[in-house]
Order: structure tokens, then C-alpha cells, then sequence
């Protein structure tokens, strides 16, 4: 009896791990086939869209700065107040400003160290 159990494990085990891994795959394809289907959805609108005319000249407007004869654009720059303004699209300081540490030894450290570190062999 003991044998019979033994051989059924045997058997059954491969084939319900099989089942497991087959059972995750459909899932992951059933995921990949809904997000593929709303991927169509959105290109469908967005091709409606560019079949409108009305569409096409507000996004020439925008996107190239068309006008039609006659009209006249007006571009206003730097139209944000400071404070909305990002800090990396601030102007830059026009005070001198003297860093805290030595490049030239942080350089030659970076490269020493950079020449003297151990390779990993890929794989």
C-alpha cells in the first residue's frame, strides 16, 4: 500500500506542477490580452480624434505654432511667477560661489580608485 502511495506521488507531483505553471501563464497572457485590448481602446479614440478637423488645428496651434493669415501670436516668456518656478529652471546665482572640497584630489582619488577596484566577471 505503501508502494502505491509512493508511485502516486511520484506520478502526480510533475503533473500538478505542470498544471500550477500553466495555470500562471494563462494568467499572465489573460493580463497581457486586457492590457493589449485597452491599448486598442486608447489608439482608437486618439485616431477618432485625429480624424476630426477642428482636432488637427488646435493641435497644429499648439504643437507647431500655426496661425492663420492675418492673425497675430503672441509667445510671452518667463510668464510664471519665481515662486512656481522649479529650482532647476531657476536663473542661475551671479555671486562666485568656492566649493567646499578640492576637485583636482576628489578627480585623482575617483580615478585611482576607479584603476585599483576589483572586476567582476560577467556570467
Amino acid at each position: 500500500m505503501l508502494g502505491l502511495v509512493v508511485l502516486a506521488a511520484f506520478v502526480l507531483v510533475p503533473t500538478i506542477g505542470t498544471y500550477v505553471d500553466q495555470r500562471q501563464q494563462i494568467a499572465a497572457l489573460t493580463h497581457d490580452v486586457e492590457a493589449t485590448k485597452d491599448e486598442i481602446t486608447e489608439l482608437t479614440t486618439e485616431r477618432e480624434r485625429w480624424r476630426d478637423e477642428a482636432y488637427i488645428v488646435a493641435q497644429a496651434r499648439e504643437r507647431l505654432y500655426y496661425r492663420r493669415p492675418g492673425e497675430v501670436v503672441y509667445l510671452v516668456a518667463d510668464d510664471l511667477p519665481t515662486d512656481l518656478i522649479e529650482p532647476s529652471q531657476r536663473p542661475v546665482s551671479d555671486d562666485v560661489q568656492e566649493t567646499q572640497r578640492d576637485w583636482m584630489t576628489q578627480f585623482l582619488r575617483s580615478v585611482t580608485e576607479a584603476g585599483l577596484a576589483e572586476t567582476v566577471a560577467p556570467g
